[in-house]
């Protein structure tokens, strides 16, 4: 049921929202040198990399220079690529990794193989379902660059303080996933979209 209704849904949105794709694809054409989308290699389902698909929002080669972007003041960061990650519009691809069976609408959200050879054995169990465009930590760290920007070493501050506490969400999500709970947070992720503050 999950799944069937993760692709009906994302079949439709893609198609609702075309127009705005492709206004999207030419602006940020026109305003910096590379492609269109940005594919960058997480972990999914059983421990399995895939491409996680984004509208690039940086400047091309800047994820060489870190895996971590902070709050407004990233030079990587173009001016158009700060409106979309504000606004989320950014994820957008990822409707097509939903599609592909990479990924749900909801479900933790996959991290690079940098962070998840970090795991406990108790923190790899989030690696049995497919990863998701939100769930519980999403929404808790929906100003997660800005939380990072105000840590005199955001890289220590994310893997020590950020990280086990997303975990410890994503495994409270997989305990208590259901139909009506991604309901839920889907309407709730629209929500804090939104309105730029924390719901959870």
């Amino acid at each position: 049921m999950k799944r069937f209704l993760d692709v009906i849904l994302s079949a439709l949105v893609l198609v609702i929202l075309l127009p705005l794709f492709i206004i999207i694809s030419i602006i940020i054409a026109c305003e910096s040198r590379g492609g269109v989308i940005y594919a960058q290699t997480r972990v999914g389902r059983y421990n399995k990399d895939f491409k996680l698909l984004k509208f690039r929002t940086m400047h091309t080669g800047s994820d060489q220079k870190g895996l971590i972007t902070v709050g407004e003041h990233d030079s990587r960061i173009t001016p158009f690529g700060y409106f979309l990650r504000k606004s989320k519009m950014d994820e957008f691809p990822q409707l097509l990794n939903i599609i592909k069976g990479d990924m749900s609408i909801v479900g933790p959200r996959p991290e690079v193989r940098h962070y998840v050879d970090m795991y406990t054995e108790e923190q790899m169990k989030v690696l049995s379902v497919r990863p998701g465009l939100t769930d519980f930590a999403s929404l808790v760290y929906i100003d997660e660059n800005k939380l990072l920007e105000d840590q005199e070493n955001p890289e220590e501050f994310y893997i020590k303080e950020m990280m086990p506490r997303k975990l410890e969400l994503n495994l409270k999500y997989i305990e208590q996933q259901s139909v009506k709970t991604d309901t839920i947070l889907i309407f709730k992720t629209l929500k804090a979209i939104v309105s730029g503050k924390r719901l959870v």
